[in-house]
């Protein structure tokens, strides 16, 4: 199944929730309806508010909150990105130039700011404590994820478990809050709802596991950012930390001094690296084993289009090259 495929399954909800997208933008403020439309409409995959719109489906909901819920989980997403630009010093995004190399970190930080304030206003009208407190706690859970990973930075002797606290905080968390929305506005019952929640944890991690690898192996064209862009920041992904604990000793001192000074000038020989002793392959099976936990856990989830579609999607978050 490939992507346009998931996307058509849910094609008319998805078309309302880009409307609703655009029209919840507008600002008495000029500058901050300018940046906020450029970074929502710069191309990105909106893998969040499809994976809302798809529990939804896969659990027969009726209603039309779904496509407000959708709206509030990619503010919410699109919040995070512009903040994370600015902490990450980034320059491309998509393909494009990010918000703060456009227009400075001030107005990027505010107008995140400015997205999740519309977010909750929207949450609000949702008129769901549960829905509420899930996102709410992802919300404050993704901070802390940014905060942890920022004091790691430059650091190679963070953990193997370190770095999945970090990625589940920053990255898998909003999925996971998606789908345990979604499940919520459906009226779930509790194991159902454990399981959605579980497959949208799973996916976030292995879509970031497959993300970090990438780093390694794809090319700045297909990704729409720039290669050895972590190891630039000085963020030590699961290659590098497994590489360091695999390769030989000079090659780990190699990467323990890259990720220290964030230099980049060794990055060939650093991918040639984490490839030879295995570390890209270890990477790539721990995606695998979080895809087929994704897949398990909707074993109670009834068959539909739906359901195959969430298969899908956890089928290509493993088998992307972008």
């Amino acid at each position: 199944m490939q992507i346009q495929d998931i996307y058509h399954v849910v094609e008319k909800d998805f078309e309302q929730a880009n409307q609703l997208i655009t029209s919840q933008l507008s600002s008495d403020v000029p500058l901050v309806e300018k940046i906020a439309e450029y970074i929502i409409e710069s191309g990105g995959k909106r893998l969040r508010p499809l994976l809302v719109l798809l529990v939804c489906g896969a659990l027969g909901y009726r209603g039309q909150q779904h496509v407000k819920l959708a709206t509030v989980i990619e503010f919410l997403h699109t919040a995070t990105l512009l903040h994370d630009d600015v902490v990450d010093t980034s320059d491309l995004r998509r393909g494009r130039s990010t918000a703060n190399a456009k227009w400075g970190n001030a107005p990027s930080v505010l107008v995140g700011d400015f997205l999740y304030a519309r977010a909750f206003q929207m949450m609000v009208e949702l008129k769901s404590l549960d829905i509420m407190h899930t996102l709410a706690e992802a919300t404050k859970v993704i901070a802390e994820g940014e905060v942890f990973q920022l004091t790691n930075c430059k650091n190679p002797d963070i953990t193997e478990e370190n770095y999945f606290n970090v990625i589940r905080n920053k990255t898998a968390m909003l999925f996971e809050a998606a789908a345990s929305s979604a499940a919520n506005l459906s009226d779930a019952d509790k194991k159902t709802h454990a399981a959605l929640t579980e497959y949208g944890l799973q996916l976030g991690l292995a879509f970031q596991l497959v993300d970090d690898m990438l780093d390694y192996t794809g090319n700045a064209e297909t990704m729409g950012k720039n290669v050895g862009d972590d190891l630039a920041e000085g963020k030590p992904t699961l290659p590098l930390i497994q590489a360091m604990k695999t390769a030989s000793e000079t090659d780990r001192k190699l990467i323990r001094k890259a990720i220290r000074s964030g230099e980049t000038a060794k990055l060939d020989q650093i991918c040639q690296i984490v490839k030879a002793c295995g570390a890209l392959d270890y990477t790539q099976e721990a995606a695998l084993r979080c895809q087929r936990a994704a897949l398990t856990s909707l074993n109670v989830v009834p068959d539909s289009e739906y359901k195959k579609a969430l298969i899908g999607l956890a089928n290509l978050a493993v088998s992307r090259d972008k």
